[in-house]
């Protein structure tokens, strides 16, 4: 037998509408007794408050999306993670799809997400679904954009300085002495994802500012599954650099994959600096030099961005986009070698 809340009101000795303003957690009236009284009557009949009519009645779900590239990046659960806490405070709940970086995948998620009326959606977008989110900021549909922006598009978006990533990375070690610097990163290509071409940009802007030239051979792209071998084709160079940056989580990973497997030694065969702060890093031997990025911080400012969005009932469609970008900070440890 289901309790209704008439029945919590009665065994409180209230009004169904005093009911309704305590689980809306409208205090402004009520007094302590009267709060206590409910919790009490609703933890005696063990009562679960009808979402459905509580969101037929409000008009919302009191649920959002979140539209994540991939689950394996510890950078991106910890967004999510902190997205969820921020929305439990709101008591609204949170819903993860993960796309791979796949923009149709990504495109059926999101049409999915809104055809179940969530409320709205924290997105790690891709160029290839541009037109889609234009129709969206069109129709005024609440969502925002985390960790990667599209140009032309006016929406809030929250993500890392990733010119400066890269700056840190690179600026560490050539105070170290290093001049042959490789950069791993993800697929680059027209519609590359804003982190990679950020993080690829500010490498090549720091090299020039020191007047050091800038190999393309000591570039490489692709996919996890091709990192091997383009870790590979760097140590196997004529001239191989001497230090590494991993712009991800993953890719740092699979370059310490590849020096254990093949008998490689850091620093003394080569120096490595990872972007992204892994819980590894600090205890691995020799402890890694990182660049942590914020994305506690991130997933906290984007859920915040979009709850107030949720709630701005008249929102108008031209009003100009918010673009926060939060600052990295490096982490020197022992994975860096001083040049002689």
């Amino acid at each position: 037998m289901v309790t209704t809340m008439k029945e919590v009101a009665e065994r409180a000795g209230v009004s169904k509408s005093t009911v309704s303003q305590f689980l809306n957690k409208r205090y402004n009236y009520m007094s302590e007794s009267t709060k206590k009284k409910i919790e009490q009557a609703i933890e005696e009949l063990s009562y679960i408050p009808n979402e459905v009519a509580r969101s037929l009645k409000q008009k919302k779900t009191f649920i959002v999306g979140v539209i994540s590239s991939t689950i394996l990046s510890r950078f991106t659960t910890e967004i999510v993670r902190a997205i969820e806490d921020e929305c439990q405070l709101e008591n609204v709940q949170v819903i993860v799809c993960n796309t791979d970086d796949d923009s149709l995948k990504e495109k059926k998620y999101v049409q999915s997400m809104i055809a179940r009326q969530v409320d709205g959606l924290i997105i790690f977008p891709t160029e290839e679904n541009k037109k889609l989110y234009v129709s969206l900021v069109k129709s005024g549909y609440p969502f925002v954009f985390v960790d990667r922006k599209i140009d032309e598009i006016n929406v809030d978006t929250v993500l890392l300085n990733n010119e400066k990533a890269s700056e840190l990375a690179v600026e560490a070690l050539i105070e170290h002495g290093h001049k042959n610097i490789g950069i791993i990163t993800f697929p680059l290509g027209k519609k590359t994802i804003t982190t990679r071409s950020e993080r690829l940009s500010g490498y090549r802007n720091t090299l020039g500012k020191h007047d050091i030239s800038v190999h393309e051979n000591y570039i490489k792209s692709g996919r996890l599954d091709e990192m091997p071998d383009l870790i590979r084709q760097l140590f196997h160079m004529e001239s191989p650099p001497t230090a590494i940056i991993a712009t991800n989580d993953m890719i740092l990973e699979q370059v310490l994959i590849y020096a254990k497997n093949n008998h490689l030694t850091i620093p003394n065969d080569f120096s490595l600096i990872g972007i992204d702060d892994v819980s590894f890093a600090s205890f691995y031997n020799p402890p890694i030099t990182t660049v942590s990025q914020p994305s506690f911080e991130m997933g906290k400012r984007s859920a915040r961005l979009l709850l107030d969005k949720i709630d701005q009932k008249e929102q108008e469609h031209e009003q100009l986009s918010d673009i926060i970008r939060l600052n990295p900070v490096i982490n020197h440890r022992e994975s860096v070698q001083k040049l002689n």
